[in-house]
């Protein structure tokens, strides 16, 4: 009698608590809709101390995130991860630094973003995040981004209240203006690229159909998890 094959191990690396907490809800929902009730991949979450990575971002030192994120990689390779993700765009500017040390392949989250965009056929695609997200090459360069004074203020909102679990609905508002102006520029559709901004974000209250970076990652971890499982 063979053991039935298994997905492969799944590995989060976290960088803040609410964004780590959805994605990983979000692979155990929907890997249950896939493999049965109650059913997902194995998952395994490593966080370090989210100080540690504002302090290295602040100073613009992204070999010191990429040590914070291989860090956690080689934790969770030794418990058996297979396929490893972060649900946290800011710090994929630290991915040439990671992936050439890695001891296992990652998902990046802004080519899955990327890759759900063209499948959808948006053509114009604004872009939401922390100010070092938004003022960097994570996303293509041809996105489009938000006034400086709007990347300040989704800047502060995601620092002082989304990433501590805070969701105002005067902060609500103020996002949503900002996809209306995305909107107004020409975009037709909005990545929520703080893994944070789809807890108070959906197409259920924004003016443009929205890229949930987080979900969409979940996703794509899920996929790559059971790739074997579905091809056998």
């Amino acid at each position: 009698m063979t053991t039935p094959a298994k997905p492969r191990p799944i590995g989060i690396i976290a960088c803040s608590a609410e964004g780590a907490a959805l994605c990983y809800r979000t692979v155990c929902a929907e890997g249950a809709r896939v493999l049965g009730a109650h059913a997902h991949p194995e998952v395994a979450l490593h966080s370090q101390s989210l100080a540690d990575y504002v302090t290295c971002i602040e100073r613009d030192d992204w070999v010191g995130v990429a040590r914070l994120m291989l860090d956690s990689a080689h934790k969770l390779a030794a418990i058996g991860a297979e396929v490893l993700i972060c649900p946290d765009n800011t710090i994929h500017q630290a991915m040439p630094h990671v992936l050439p040390h890695s001891p296992r392949p990652w998902l990046h989250i802004a080519e899955v973003v990327a890759a759900e965009a063209a499948a959808r056929g948006y053509r114009c695609v604004g872009l939401t995040g922390t100010r070092w997200l938004v003022d960097s090459a994570v996303y293509p360069a041809g996105y489009v981004r938000p006034s400086a004074d709007e990347r300040d203020e989704v800047h502060r909102i995601i620092m002082d209240e989304l990433v501590k679990g805070e969701f105002k609905p005067a902060s609500v508002a103020v996002l949503q203006g900002v996809i209306d102006h995305l909107r107004s520029a020409g975009c037709d559709a909005v990545v929520l690229g703080c893994t944070e901004i789809p807890l108070v974000i959906s197409d259920a209250n924004s003016s443009l159909p929205t890229l949930d970076s987080t979900r969409l990652l979940a996703r794509a971890a899920l996929r790559a998890a059971m790739h074997e499982l579905v091809a056998r």
